[in-house]
């Protein structure tokens, strides 16, 4: 029996060593393969051509810390997800331009889902590379959408594979209507909105666009298409006219088409642009390659400048991105608790000089979007805070901008709609069809007034209406105390209305038309700070390392804890997704007073 105890526990506490062990083995495995993988892409050649995947979707805060490419490939079959920040971006562009081992820039890839604004900043930054003396070219062997080639119509030459296609038949905003399927199913929503614009009840209620949400999408969209007709037609020395018209007689160019119409300089197959790029590098045309260094890989070698900079002088750069919701959110939304609670904190840290506060969001919820915009307010009254717009800053994310020092806004921005909604379900046809009832016991008439079982009576639609009037006539009341706009014209230009960046300076709902980087340099100004400065963001990642052991040696870890992605669905997925993440929406609508400051659901401007 001592000998069989003996045996069991050495048994035991094997196991126990050797799962302790091999999560430590696995996180030493991970952060050595991550370590290696940096310090091999730390090198970087003379004479290398930078290399700028155009399919990498662009965020404005740095994605999170995740295990190399390499081990994510191995375990998942999979690379992580393609993902780059904003100023790692612009920062490493501008580093290259004036790095001696750079000689050119390389762009290839269709677009992704990055916003407009954010490919407007992207694209200035590929101009001022172009204007250092460093050619641009610009291939794919399947062909550009709109966003791609308003990247690509900087470069020097762009080339085009012979089976490639050019797409150039303008931008289209395409909403799903739920109204019919739920009156269809005896879903029923009672809505209540202010502002005759604030169509985003729309999607729940009709089957088609309201004339007034026509009339504003119709302007947005054409505010956004005249910035890519001019800056492409500038770029390719033609008229904006020309561009228009092969948008509207031909919509999808074969090579050939595009370079008559002057868009592309060459036809070329990949083989004979390795040919060009091996010009730039000086190598023999005998190899398969030519000298490169990715855009990422690029970042991690160099030393970017906002990274050398030491000073008790601090300039906080806070990231508000995703749909704004009552609480602490998550890392995907703005969490109205966890935003105020930061920025006070920002507030009340004297080496904290000034705020930069880049949002990019479609809004949400009222309340919460109310409280931000109050700590924002509390911020100008002890330092500067510059409001940086994204490719969306809309609803509520007006509202927690409203009150900054300085707006910043690219013309692409998609602002405005200073409105409030809310949308009152209930369930009681189709539950009634099925065979389910209810029955209630109350204390008083309005005590089940916020069921989902019955329709909402007069009395109890008209309180719901009087919250969302006074919380409409608070954000106008933001806006015309922080804007130098009257109260007569913010109602003109309220109700809900969208507009594009262009449009909402001249409104004056923003201050200036610029950029990210112009901002944090408004920024420094105010606070008078010189050189005297240090950039820091929030909220800020933890290391890769401490995830990994809080994810190991809690039991917890996968391929989804560790960051790494999950296989790509089948393209027949894709509108089956659409259709969920647009219903899905509805799971984050957490407002205590159900009333909500946002858009009318996701523009994804085709």
């Amino acid at each position: 029996m001592r000998d069989f105890l003996k045996q069991t526990f050495a048994t035991v506490t094997g196991i126990f060593l050797f799962l302790f062990l091999s999560g430590l083995g696995l996180t030493v495995l991970l952060v050595a393969i991550t370590a290696a993988a940096r310090e091999a892409s730390s090198r970087v050649e003379k004479d290398s051509v930078l290399t700028f995947d155009l399919q990498q979707e662009i965020t404005d805060a740095n994605p999170s810390s995740n295990p190399g490419e390499a081990l994510g490939q191995a375990i998942s079959g999979t690379s992580p997800r393609n993902t780059i920040a904003l100023r790692t971006v612009l920062e490493t562009l501008d580093q290259a331009a004036k790095d001696d081992r750079i000689t050119g820039l390389y762009l290839s890839g269709n677009g992704s889902g990055t916003g407009l604004a954010t490919l407007q900043e992207v694209r200035q930054a590929l101009q001022k590379f172009r204007e250092s003396g460093k050619p641009i070219i610009a291939y794919d062997t399947t062909g550009w959408s709109e966003k791609a080639y308003y990247l690509a119509s900087v470069a020097d030459q762009i080339l085009l594979n012979p089976t490639a296609t050019l797409e150039l038949n303008g931008f289209s905003l395409e909403t799903t209507f739920f109204g019919g399927a739920f009156q269809k199913y005896g879903i029923a929503v009672q809505p209540i909105r202010a502002g005759k614009y604030k169509s985003a009840v729309e999607p729940f209620t009709r089957t088609e666009n309201s004339p007034e949400a026509k009339e504003e999408s119709q302007k947005l969209l054409s505010d956004l298409w005249n910035e890519f007709l001019g800056a492409t037609a500038k770029s390719r020395s033609l008229k904006p006219e020309q561009i228009q018209t092969i948008a509207d007689q031909q919509g999808l160019l074969l090579p050939e088409q595009a370079l008559s119409a002057k868009l592309i300089d060459k036809v070329m197959q990949e083989d004979e642009v390795l040919s060009e790029l091996q010009d730039l590098t000086g190598e023999a045309k005998d190899d398969d390659s030519f000298r490169q260094v990715s855009l990422s890989n690029y970042a991690r070698a160099v030393e970017l400048s906002n990274r050398q900079r030491v000073s008790p002088n601090k300039v906080a750069l806070v990231y508000a991105e995703g749909e704004i919701v009552s609480g602490n959110g998550t890392p995907s939304t703005i969490g109205g608790d966890q935003l105020t609670t930061l920025l006070r904190q920002l507030r009340q840290d004297d080496e904290v000089k000034a705020v930069v506060l880049r949002v990019n969001s479609p809004g949400g919820s009222a309340t919460a979007s109310a409280l931000i915009a109050r700590e924002v307010e509390l911020i100008k009254q002890k330092k500067p805070i510059i409001a940086s717009m994204g490719s969306y800053a809309a609803s509520g994310g007006y509202q927690i901008s409203t009150y900054a020092s300085q707006i910043f806004a690219a013309p692409s921005t998609i602002t405005g709609s200073i409105g409030v909604f809310g949308l009152l379900p209930n369930v009681k046809e189709l539950a009634n069809k099925n065979g389910i009832t209810w029955d209630v016991v109350k204390t008083a008439k309005l005590a089940d007034g916020n069921t989902i079982t019955r329709p909402r009576t007069p009395q109890e639609l008209a309180i719901a209406q009087q919250i969302v009037d006074r919380l409409y006539e608070q954000f106008l009341q933001f806006v015309s105390e922080s804007r130098p706009i009257s109260s007569q014209k913010v109602a003109e230009i309220a109700q809900g209305r969208v507009w594009s960046g262009t449009a909402a300076k001249s409104l004056g709902l923003v201050d200036q038309l610029g950029g990210l980087e112009a901002a944090i340099q408004a920024a420094v100004e105010a606070a008078k700070l010189g050189d005297d400065w240090q950039l820091e963001e929030y909220p800020q990642n933890k290391s890769l390392e401490s995830r990994l052991f809080r994810k190991l040696l809690s039991g917890r870890a996968s391929l989804e804890s560790l960051g790494l992605s999950s296989p790509a669905q089948p393209p027949v997925m894709a509108e089956l997704k659409r259709l969920q993440a647009d219903l899905s929406i509805l799971q984050l609508m957490n407002d205590p007073h159900g009333a909500y400051s946002r858009l009318p659901f996701e523009l994804e401007i085709d």
